[in-house]
């Protein structure tokens, strides 16, 4: 089986695939001190209530946006799955698709991930919405070539600056109104609308923007821990693919395969 990583600003994703299909998957903080060791302690015991031992993995591919977890990802899997981890971007894991942007090395691997396994399964123009520790918003034409993107602040990271700046405000959770109003009563419901409904609109005002600029007609996909928060009030998304990026991973992991001499 397939064991994939997505090493995030976050969040560090392990997901357990055969076949291409997700049979486990968990998150830990990110971490980039966190050693193999307390990598191998955490995950076998994920793995055992799975019904897994660690002989179930027989191959390992990690995709980061954060170069110091790498080192600690690669001891993992050499020294406790016993094998040699394939690393998104590099080697025979070449990304394969053309990265059409001014600088091509600075596109982080979960928005390439994304736009490999978007491509994958909606044909025509994309945009991808990751919401994350960041929000992007990626462009895919329709030959599956990265055309470039937005980023902006995550709902979490713009929440946790308010919240930081200014001492009266209490900390909310991040949840869907149960109306659409956006005249709050109290403090924490005109923290909610902020935050929610300011997300709706930048969302709706971009991808207006952006479908504008392409000029054809534009899938829009949504992806991420936060991906169907937005959904229940705005029509703007045509997909939802909660695990794209490690869809993006597993593909990725088939053409190093390929690629990789016999």
């Amino acid at each position: 089986m397939l064991l994939a990583v997505d090493a995030g600003n976050t969040n560090v994703v392990f997901a357990l695939l055969e076949d291409g299909v997700i049979r486990a998957r968990w998150r830990i903080a990110t971490d980039p001190r966190r050693t193999a060791d307390e990598y191998a302690v955490w995950l076998h015991q994920l793995l055992a209530l799975e019904g897994y031992g660690r002989d179930a993995v027989d191959a390992v591919i990690v995709g980061t946006v954060v170069p110091r977890a790498l080192h600690n990802l690669d001891v993992l899997a050499r020294k406790y799955f016993g094998v040699a981890p394939v690393v998104a971007g590099q080697g025979s894991a070449e990304w394969g698709i053309d990265l059409d942007v001014a600088e091509p090395r600075t596109v982080g691997a979960d928005r390439v991930l994304n736009a490999i396994a978007a491509h994958a399964v909606h044909s025509g123009d994309l945009i991808v919405i990751d919401f994350g520790t960041a929000t992007t918003f990626d462009v895919v034409d329709y030959s599956g070539a990265y055309k470039g993107g937005i980023i902006a602040p995550g709902i979490n990271l713009s929440l946790d600056a308010l919240v930081t700046a200014a001492a009266k405000l209490p900390r909310i959770a991040i949840e869907a109104p149960d109306d659409t109003s956006v005249i709050g009563r109290t403090t924490e419901d005109q923290m909610l609308i902020g935050i929610y409904w300011g997300y709706v609109a930048m969302i709706e005002g971009l991808v207006a923007r952006m479908k504008a600029e392409i000029g054809r007609p534009v899938t829009v996909i949504s992806t991420g821990g936060l991906a169907t928060l937005f959904d229940r009030y705005s029509p703007i998304f045509d997909a939802i693919e909660p695990d794209l990026t490690i869809q993006g991973l597993a593909l990725l992991y088939e053409r190093s395969k390929s690629a990789s001499p016999s």
